[in-house]
């Protein structure tokens, strides 16, 4: 890992440049700073561009033709929809600014503007994200001459690989307690370490956690499990006291055996699954699913005396109410927590191919949708891996494939009966009401056993039949 030194030139994107090349031309001082100048120093490309500067948000809006200003903290975003970058498309621009105290552990109670660069840099969180960057010198394919401002020796925790909070981390925890979540994801995302006092900090005030949003935890969360090493990150999580503010439920998991069919105990099991979900390179549902998928495992294990193991009889629907209660708590979109339930639920599906039928394939089609049955596929390959066992066969996992696809285009909704809601009122000479769905869902559950019957004329002649019996008879 190469950490620049105090001059060289960096490689900085015209968007970003121009901001404060403008910002300075007008008489201002102008730094990037914050994680674009971390990342810079490391050789990484910003997710993301910051600028520092002395002058205040309506001397900013003035520079700029299209900006906007909807915070109480004096960021302006500098808008370029030009850019083909989506992450220049807006540039943060903060003056630097002096808070008072944080009576909530969230926020300042009051911002003040400052005129010195070192009272903006003395209030950020991590030495690694308080060094600014003057960019200069002459423009050349994007590179620019670089002088870094770094007071708190960031530079030296970025080649010691180490997140240290600037100054007393008591006093930077107590401020904004979600920073003690932000050190964990920064670690993980760069393959830092904690600093020992920043750590004991983290272990002695983890409770403040509690007063911070839990979008804003949500967030730091989704970071981590994005992450190379997510399995890394929440056990540091777990170890240092934090994890029980992200989902108490997970450290059930910690130290419950499992059956002879694994080799860790839950909760490395889940880890372990949502690293290979990583590995992988898998979107964020997959790796929330391969994290969640035995959440029900605490609550249902059981002693068999007759198999002289443990039994999970039930942990995938226990399990799916579980990781809805628990995504939902974190106020992830409604959407992504159902996907994520379903996951969970339907993730102990077949496994034995040599007696799989294709109407128990569609049946699970049904209830996972075709949207998601690939998701299900990977999440059964990371839970397969978190067991600590070889990988699924070639053949069952071909066989399984082959399944799916011969069954796809077969009838798993009542959308792709060839009657309809309004067919069932008409030949029933009935209502709209409960009783119509029943006669649909019936139809349905005889379909996806033989898709031949999916004929209007078989389908019509059932629905007369139907239509006879009473609500708690179809019910």
């Amino acid at each position: 890992m190469g950490v620049a030194k105090n001059k060289e030139r960096f490689r900085i994107p015209g968007e970003a440049a121009n901001v404060v090349k403008t910002l300075k031309n007008k008489g201002f001082q102008a730094y990037l700073i914050g994680g674009c100048t971390r990342d810079l120093l490391l050789g990484r490309t910003p997710k993301d561009w910051d600028v520092t500067t002395d002058a205040r948000p309506e001397e900013i809006i003035k520079i700029f033709p299209n900006t906007f200003y909807e915070n109480a903290y004096g960021t302006v975003g500098v808008v370029n929809e030009e850019s083909p970058d989506e992450s220049l498309r807006v540039i943060e621009v903060t003056p630097y600014r002096l808070e008072a105290t944080y009576s909530d552990y969230r926020r300042p109670d009051s911002v003040s503007f400052s005129d010195k660069l070192e009272d903006d840099l003395k209030r950020r969180d991590f030495t690694i994200n308080a060094i600014a960057l003057d960019i200069g010198g002459e423009e050349d394919r994007e590179f620019y001459e670089g002088r870094l401002v770094d007071p708190y020796k960031g530079q030296n925790d970025l080649r010691g690989a180490l997140v240290r909070t600037v100054g007393n981390p008591h006093e930077r925890f107590s401020e904004d307690a979600l920073r003690m979540l932000r050190a964990i994801r920064i670690a993980t995302e760069l393959g830092f370490m904690i600093d020992s006092d920043t750590e004991k900090a983290i272990e002695k005030y983890g409770n403040l956690l509690g007063n911070i949003a839990k979008e804003r935890i949500r967030d730091e969360f989704v970071r981590i499990l994005n992450s190379d090493r997510p399995m890394i990150g929440l056990e540091l999580a777990r170890r240092l006291g934090l994890l029980k503010y992200i989902a108490a439920e997970l450290e059930q998991g910690v130290g419950t055996a499992q059956n002879q069919a694994h080799a860790y105990d839950v909760w490395e099991h889940s880890l372990r699954s949502l690293q290979h979900a990583a590995d992988k390179k898998w979107p964020l549902e997959i790796r929330l699913a391969a994290l969640l998928h035995d959440i029900g495992k605490p609550a249902s294990r059981r002693w068999s005396d007759e198999k002289k193991d443990w039994t999970f009889y039930g942990h995938d629907v226990i399990g799916a109410k579980l990781a809805a209660k628990i995504l939902s708590r974190l106020a992830f979109p409604k959407k992504t927590t159902e996907t994520i339930s379903k996951l969970v639920r339907w993730h102990m599906f077949f496994s034995d191919t040599e007696v799989i039928t294709l109407s128990a394939v569609r049946r699970l089609l049904a209830n996972v949708g075709t949207e998601h049955i690939w998701d299900l596929m990977n999440l059964r390959i990371c839970d397969r891996i978190g067991t600590g066992r070889p990988k699924e066969s070639p053949y069952r996992l071909r066989k399984y494939q082959s399944m799916i696809e011969e069954v796809m285009h077969d009838p798993v909704s009542v959308s792709m009966l060839r009657v309809n809601g309004a067919d069932v009122i008409s030949l029933t000479e009935s209502s709209p009401g409960p009783k119509i769905g029943h006669i649909l869902h019936t139809l349905l559950g005889e379909v996806i056993e033989d898709p031949k019957k999916n004929e209007r004329s078989y389908l019509e002649k059932r629905v007369r039949e139907l239509g006879k019996l009473s609500d708690q008879e179809l019910e």
